[in-house]
């Protein structure tokens, strides 16, 4: 009954900030001052966590293509695992790692302090005034992060294909466009600005509800980024099972 009781209260929660962020005014300095945050803090890692999975997707695919001597696939494989997959899903671990910890700790610190109901008090909003702006900031750096990922990973995996592996530099870029197509990336992005949507719901709900304390903030950032992977998996399955269902 727990579980459901805090399933509940998370649904109530994004529909109130979903009905908050139609408000007047809308806080664009905030929202510029959060995304730029989490850019700071996410990019650098973020781009240097693609290097290895690109680097380890062209070794295991190019061990694998080679065994029934289809070298030239490697490109297009490298593509679809790092533009479907393997972009979105770094993204959204990313943001939930750095950007939403940072989110839940600032906004817990608020709630422990009090800051929270002295807003309401003055009549003030806190979903309108704090959780909007960092929802619609997490969302539009997340697509922005994506691209990112996909660039390094997709370069990683070319240098390491065609410099490691004695992969073919045209066969590896011309094989780019047989299996792949410009919706892989269109769904890419849009799982992207689910992913980071949803790490910051789960980053506000868990700030605006901690208590006990310090050590409670402390609890409730663990449990922001514990429940962002479990949701963005199931996210991830959901949306690819669409995708894959209306393109075929």
């Amino acid at each position: 009954m727990r579980a459901v009781l805090v399933v509940g209260e998370f649904v109530a929660l994004s529909l109130d900030t979903a009905r908050a962020g139609l408000k007047r005014p809308f806080h664009w300095r905030e929202t510029l001052h959060q995304a730029w945050f989490i850019v700071t803090v996410s990019a650098l890692p973020t781009a240097l966590v693609a290097i290895p999975f690109g680097a380890v997707l062209a070794l295991q695919a190019g061990n694998l293509i080679r065994q029934f001597g289809a070298q030239s696939f490697t490109g297009a494989t490298a593509v679809l695992g790092i533009v479907r997959e393997a972009g979105p899903v770094v993204t959204a671990l990313m943001v939930a790692g750095a950007a939403g910890s940072a989110i839940c700790a600032d906004l817990g610190a608020r709630k422990i302090r009090e800051e929270i109901d002295a807003l309401e008090v003055l009549g003030v909003d806190p979903l309108h005034r704090l959780a909007v702006p960092r929802v619609v900031a997490c969302a539009l750096v997340a697509p922005l992060l994506n691209g990112l990922v996909t660039t390094v990973g997709l370069v990683a995996s070319y240098l390491f294909n065609v410099v490691a592996q004695g992969g073919s530099p045209g066969a590896y870029l011309q094989s780019f466009t047989v299996l792949a197509e410009p919706s892989d990336l269109w769904v890419a992005e849009l799982k992207a600005l689910v992913f980071g949507a949803s790490a910051g719901l789960i980053a506000t709900y868990k700030g605006l509800t901690a208590k006990g304390g310090p050590k409670g903030v402390g609890e409730a950032v663990n449990q922001t980024v514990v429940f962002s992977a479990l949701v963005l998996f199931a996210e991830n399955f959901l949306i690819s099972a669409i995708h894959a269902r209306t393109a075929a």
